[in-house]
């Protein structure tokens, strides 16, 4: 497994962190394991958060108009 090193963290997130443990009840080297796991590889919340999205406006407000350039001679 790799090892991760986080320098330069706020106290004020180390101290956040160590709380949040707490309440987990894991260690505060297992909590940052679980935040970087559920933040990098849950990809179902990402879709969750997609499917969250009101659905506004329609698609011709979102339309970029086509630029085809100015005519060239050859």
């Amino acid at each position: 497994m790799a090892q991760l090193i986080v320098r330069g963290v706020e106290e004020r997130v180390a101290s956040e962190l160590r709380r949040r443990a707490a309440a987990n009840g894991r260690s505060a080297e297992a909590e940052h394991r679980e935040i970087l796991r559920r933040a990098l590889l849950d990809d179902d919340r990402f879709k969750a958060a997609l499917a969250s999205m009101p659905d506004v406006g329609l698609d011709p407000d979102f339309a970029r108009p086509r630029d085809l350039g100015r005519p060239v001679e050859l």
